[in-house]
């Protein structure tokens, strides 16, 4: 039930302006005016980092349709992202493309609420957006009639502040996550080359090939399930794709396998699983580490299992497997026009140096440390969202009150 002291508003009550940047595609140059379109403005930031730029000239030819403020807000009303919305918290002036500008009127809507209000609604405005020509768009029209139920001032003030909190929280866990994706990289840089030595090792690495140090065995297992064969959990394609780490408890597919396939492709502890076929070649050889297995455990078609051998650690080679010079040398080598896939001459050929089997355990010690972390905080971003999903809700309502 909404409290009696809220009312329905549109947008176009709420604003003083509600307009666009331009349509048309001008010139950029290097240095000048900063110039934003939609693909800038996501996850509520309008990111300036990678914008292009205009001459002053063409800047004020745009600006005086629209003139971004500190406390405005921007909306993308053209291309994939219609929808998306971030309120501009800069001083300096910039020109936008298919990018709606709404100027919150502060006598009816306090900024902040206006924003958190539309990304409350990103999906529901991209749903209903319109396919006309190349791209889809939401008109000008269409976003000044968008309702939202509206407190008094104080109340969105106090509503805002909350849920800038949690906003807060996400940012400072996004740039930690960031850090620690950037320190994983740096460590595979370093440690995977033998640039930098951990304490204790020295010594030259030895130069072979994959061939050299595990064997490469290619499933033939598919998802169907077949009468009279044995039932089995199938790890398929998207479950590398998506898991660092395979293990029993993850949600493997029902199928059916034939004794001597369980006995070939079954997994095992130690095994390094690689993506052999793919759409694109970027997808290729992309690897998954299985650190624990059950009898039943077997892996599936497109995909390549590489068992290390006596003188191979699995964790070292899954991260050698993701290495940008081991991508890019089997992205190289991946057959195909529609679909791309790997020989297994290709992937037994690939160029390797390794340190001692010690050596690998503690390089893949210290680069697993930095990779748990940041799977820590992509685990603790996703809650926070979820939370403050659920905080809007009930905020935005009127079903949950807050004391001003």
């Amino acid at each position: 039930m909404v409290p009696e002291e809220w009312r329905t508003a549109n947008v176009r009550q709420l604003c003083s302006k509600v307009t666009d940047g331009t349509h048309d595609t001008p010139t950029p140059v290097d240095g000048g005016i900063p110039y934003i379109t939609a693909i800038h403005v996501k996850d509520g930031h309008i990111r300036f980092d990678d914008c292009l730029f205009l001459t002053e000239d063409d800047h004020r030819e745009i600006y005086r349709r629209c003139n971004p403020q500190f406390g405005d807000l921007v909306v993308v009303n053209i291309g994939a992202g219609v929808g998306q919305c971030a309120a501009v918290n800069v001083t300096f002036e910039f020109s936008m493309k298919n990018v709606a500008l709404l100027k919150p009127n502060p006598e009816h809507i306090d900024p902040k609420f206006l924003f958190q209000a539309f990304r409350s609604e990103e999906s529901r405005i991209g749903r209903e957006a319109r396919s006309g020509g190349a791209q889809p768009f939401i008109s000008l029209r269409h976003l000044g009639q968008l309702r939202f139920l509206v407190p008094p001032i104080p109340e969105q003030k106090k509503i805002a502040e909350i849920l800038s909190t949690w906003d807060a929280a996400i940012e400072t866990t996004e740039k930690l996550l960031a850090n620690a994706v950037a320190q994983k990289r740096a460590f595979m840089q370093q440690l995977l080359t033998g640039k930098r030595r951990l304490n204790g090792f020295g010594g030259p690495w030895a130069r072979q090939t994959l061939r050299d140090v595990a064997e490469v065995i290619v499933s033939n297992v598919d998802k169907k399930s077949v009468d009279g064969d044995i039932p089995v959990r199938l790890c398929n394609y998207m479950d590398v794709y998506a898991n660092d780490i395979l293990q029993p408890s993850l949600p493997f597919m029902e199928a059916t396998a034939t004794s001597a396939q369980i006995k070939k492709f079954g997994l095992h502890v130690g095994d390094v699983l690689i993506t052999k076929d793919s759409e694109t070649p970027s997808d290729i050889a992309v690897p998954a580490y299985v650190s624990a297995t059950a009898d039943d455990l077997v892996c599936g078609y497109h995909l390549a299992i590489i068992r290390p051998g006596p003188r191979a650690s699995g964790r070292f080679l899954k991260f050698y497997f993701e290495h940008p010079h081991t991508q890019t040398y089997f992205a190289s080598r991946a057959n195909g026009a529609t679909r791309f896939g790997l020989r297994v001459g290709s992937i037994e050929e690939a160029p390797i140096q390794l340190p001692t089997l010690e050596e690998q355990e503690r390089i893949a010690d210290a680069i697993a440390t930095v990779e748990t972390e940041a799977k820590r905080l992509k685990s603790s971003i996703k809650l926070y969202r979820a939370e403050k999903a659920a905080l809007m809700q009930q905020l935005l309502t009127g079903k949950w009150r807050v004391t001003v």
